[in-house]
């Protein structure tokens, strides 16, 4: 399996990057994976920016309908449309001057990696932040 992102990269996003995670994908439906890996991010002091077509209020902070829409820097965007809209995600991440992307597990776009990763924007692809950032310790 290729690796997308080095432990060095997955630690400075988690660590390093700031604490507005914008989570695309992100609705009020429980049993979506969004869901779960939100209320971790949370747990783990990370602000998270419900980003979805629906722009509902998912736990406890407002939703946006684009990353365009939200009004504030934006430091972490998490990925979990499917891969073949990642990469316009992706594209939008860099515009918004997000300072990190991060595909969740089975989102997969190489060309969008590295088109992000060209313009200076760390990257992690096919990892989940949920598993990673317990492992920081």
């Amino acid at each position: 399996m290729t690796s997308y992102g080095d432990e060095a990269t997955v630690r400075e996003i988690l660590t390093g990057s700031g604490d507005t995670w914008a989570v695309v994908g992100l609705s009020n439906n429980t049993a979506r994976a969004a869901h779960g890996v939100a209320r971790v991010l949370q747990r783990y002091g990370k602000r998270i920016v419900p980003v979805h077509p629906k722009a509902e209020t998912v736990l406890g902070e407002p939703g946006y309908a684009s990353l365009a829409d939200v009004p504030f820097p934006i430091d972490v965007v998490d990925v979990f449309v499917n891969s073949a809209l990642a990469g316009e995600v992706a594209d939008q991440a860099v515009a918004v001057g997000a300072k990190a992307v991060w595909f969740q597990l089975g989102v997969v776009d190489e060309a969008a990696y590295e088109r992000t990763r060209a313009a200076g924007v760390p990257m992690v692809m096919d990892r989940c932040p949920a598993i990673e950032i317990p492992r920081l310790g």
